[in-house]
């Protein structure tokens, strides 16, 4: 979701943002190219750079990945009353926003691949 949300990202960059290793990114990575849903392209502000984007395919992924994300969201909330489900994810989102500035990077802009 990352590069959906931020745009194309440096595997290390991405690995930050999500708490993984660069040797774990590295795997994904190349799995989620073989499946194409990525692509890696050289950063055109860095020569020593990759940039992960999403592809066409990834992008075609995004309302399909959202609405599982939505239901298992409905799941977790499904018992509590309206204002305890608005409270629970209003902390999620404070949690993750606390998160954001350890590993806080800004997305370069596309190279053409």
């Amino acid at each position: 979701m990352e590069p959906w949300e931020r745009g194309a990202l440096r595997r290390g960059d991405l690995a930050r943002r999500v708490g993984s290793d660069a040797a774990t990114m590295t795997r994904s990575v190349k799995r989620l190219e073989q499946a194409g849903f990525v692509r890696r392209c050289p950063s055109p502000t860095d020569r020593r750079s990759v940039l992960v984007e999403p592809s066409a395919a990834g992008i075609a992924l995004r309302d399909q990945v959202e609405a599982v994300r939505a239901e298992l969201e409905r799941t977790v909330t499904g018992d509590l009353t309206p204002d305890g489900r608005d409270q629970a994810l209003a902390s999620l989102d404070r949690l993750e926003q606390s998160l954001s500035p350890h590993s806080a990077t800004s997305a370069e802009p596309a190279a053409e691949c």
